[in-house]
């Protein structure tokens, strides 16, 4: 009987213990519960040690400079191993099942940064049926780090199946249970913790950048982040919501084809931190500002837009244009979109960004809004200019020859955002623009440099603007283009221009809503284009969110009603034009956090629809 529990105890505690076989010294248990901590500890560093993916390795270390990072891409490792330890009674079983979970994960992400450089997070798991079909199509070569990584997980859980099996009595595993439950909360909200995420810094290492998704998520490990990112992979279904209920919606519309006589090109570019401060009411600003931009003003539909945005979140704009959703969304699969609709209808779509297709995960998540092509400093602008990030001088012509180069067999759409607008802007020196743009008489010189170097570049950007509108002018072809700004410009830390200027910036009040928020657009078309559209868009046009520019882009050029979905935002945007995501509404052209009955209704019925969107593809 002795020799039999003995055994149960395992090989080292039988060698250790056999004196007291009935007993269980304190010296048995600091061993089991030595090594029960150390192997969560160890799949933690494992998953740690893939987390960088085939960037710098001096991420790694970083990890243990920054301990708190460490310790939260740990922590909830080590809680989950003990609360299935305290369930299961056994050692092994808990660590096998954590540590492979974990493992499994972590190589997931460390093929994934190999191959799309884009990180496994929470949102990933709706579309890893997707993810494993298309992963044929990479060649997968299995390295030191990931064999050393399936290698712990199979030693470590031998290690612990033969040398650390001591049973715990019914009442302390209860006891133990109930005390790692009451430590998932704080564990987990101590994950979430936006706070914390952002003040965590470990970007003092090559390939280590800031503002790019990847890298902020890759410098703080993978579990660490993965927890974070689970909110966002748990969107909160509208009232009502189902896909049947979302189905009947939609059923009320039929998708409408563009006549073939009306499949013209379609150029949109967003430009960075475009906006017109003489609508604001300063004074002051130079004439030639913008002189072109009135211009074609005169010749064009323009309106104001009313963003989601201040000062930064350009994504947020450009995705809500492209896929006439109301706000921003992080997709992680293929989306509706009115790119899909324009190759639904024939088109070739593509577009540009002068900058790094990591930025805002372009690269990645263009793709699933339906391009055919985009092109980005890595595989497009490096080669063009001097630098990986191109100016207007080199986006704008570019813009222009990837037009003329087209497949003139199919229709073209071209979607693209340029950078050169991107703040901050000097405030000790005046850039390459040069002075004279805005007198500053008045007002300190830090301010006077800021928005000298702003307006400097806006001028500069229309010059271009109106060099393109005149290349296409004459243009056999028929195109239509259309400009807009993505969001007001940063103004120096705190809106201290903006405050000197007296821009009223409360966006509790009316003034200072449309001011925060409201950038200009611009639809134009060539003699070419007017003739097969029977339109000629000019004037003033309606002031609506960017999910709704696209429907006033058919209905000013008369491309038809377009796709069921663009068909019920537009019944909505007659309504509500204006949906933004501080909760307030414009109905009866008044700004309004309360819709009325008919108005909430048909809101109701666009958020589930537009829910349904965001999941399913055209």
């Amino acid at each position: 009987m002795r020799e039999n529990k003995a055994e149960k105890r395992g090989l080292f505690s039988f060698l250790l213990f056999r004196k007291t076989p009935d007993k269980k010294p304190v010296l048995f248990w600091i061993w089991n519960f030595f090594f029960i901590t150390a192997a969560p500890i160890g799949t933690g560093v494992v998953s740690l040690m893939l987390a960088y993916g085939n960037y710098s390795s001096e991420i790694f270390k970083g990890y243990f400079n920054v301990p708190l990072i460490a310790v939260l891409n740990i922590l909830p490792i080590l809680v989950l191993t003990y609360l299935l330890y305290f369930i299961t009674g056994r050692s092994w079983i808990a660590h096998l099942i954590v540590s492979a979970v974990v493992t499994a994960a972590s190589v997931g992400d460390y093929y994934k940064l190999r191959f799309r450089d884009d990180p496994f997070i929470a949102a990933d798991i709706s579309s890893i049926t997707t993810g494993l079909k298309v992963s044929g199509n990479y060649e997968i070569t299995v390295g030191a780090r990931v064999i050393v990584s399936f290698a712990f997980v199979v030693v470590s859980t031998l290690f612990l199946a033969l040398f650390v099996r001591g049973r715990i009595r019914f009442r302390f595993r209860t006891i133990g249970i109930v005390a790692a439950l009451l430590a998932v909360w704080p564990v987990a909200a101590w994950c979430l913790d936006g706070s914390t995420f952002d003040s965590l810094e470990n970007y003092n290492y090559p390939d280590a950048n800031r503002w790019a998704d990847t890298q902020k998520q890759i410098t703080r490990g993978f579990v660490y982040p993965f927890i974070h990112s689970i909110p966002d992979a748990l969107p909160q279904k509208p009232a009502g919501y189902s896909d049947a209920r979302a189905g009947e919606i939609l059923s009320a519309y039929k998708t409408e084809d563009i006549p073939e006589d009306k499949k013209v090109n379609v150029i949109g570019i967003q430009l960075e931190a475009f906006n017109d401060f003489e609508r604001m009411g300063v004074e002051g600003i130079s004439e030639r500002v913008y002189a072109k931009w009135r211009k074609l003003e005169e010749e064009s539909l323009t309106g104001s837009l009313v963003t989601n945005i201040f000062a930064g979140g350009t994504i947020d704009t450009e995705r809500c244009f492209l896929t006439g959703i109301s706000k921003l969304e992080n997709f992680r699969a293929p989306v509706g979109s009115y790119v899909r609709y324009f190759s639904s209808q024939g088109y070739f779509t593509e577009g540009a960004h002068a900058s790094y297709g990591w930025f805002y995960n372009r690269k990645n998540i263009n793709p699933y809004m339906g391009f055919d092509e985009y092109w980005f400093s890595e595989n497009r602008y490096r080669e063009l200019y001097d630098r990986d990030i191109g100016f207007d001088y080199i986006m704008i012509p570019d813009i222009l020859d990837l037009y003329r180069n087209r497949d003139k067999t199919r229709p073209y759409f071209n979607f693209s955002v340029t950078y050169q607008g991107h703040g901050p802007y000097a405030d000790d020196n005046l850039l390459a623009w040069g002075g004279g743009y805005w007198d500053g008489e008045g007002y300190s010189e830090k301010s006077r440099i800021i928005f000298n170097n702003y307006l400097g570049s806006i001028s500069n950007t229309a010059g271009h603007i109106s060099w393109l509108i005149d290349e296409l002018r004459g243009d056999p072809d028929p195109v239509v283009v259309v400009l807009f700004g993505d969001h007001n410009p940063w103004l120096g830390n705190g809106n201290s221009v903006y405050t000197e200027l007296g821009i009223d910036l409360n966006v509790s009040e009316e003034k200072g809503f449309y001011n925060y928020f409201s950038t200009r657009y611009l639809i134009w078309a060539n003699d070419a284009a007017k003739d097969a559209l029977g339109a000629d868009p000019k004037g003033e046009g309606p002031t609506v969110s960017p999910c709704f520019l696209m429907n006033v882009l058919f209905d000013a050029c008369g491309l038809g009603r377009g796709p069921d979905y663009m068909q019920l935002t537009s019944d909505l945007m007659k309504k509500c034009p204006v949906i933004n995501t501080t909760g307030f509404f414009v109905e009866d052209g008044k700004l309004t956090t309360e819709l009325s009955d008919a108005v909430s209704a048909s809101f109701g019925d666009f958020s589930i629809v537009e829910y349904y969107r965001k999941h399913h593809i055209d």
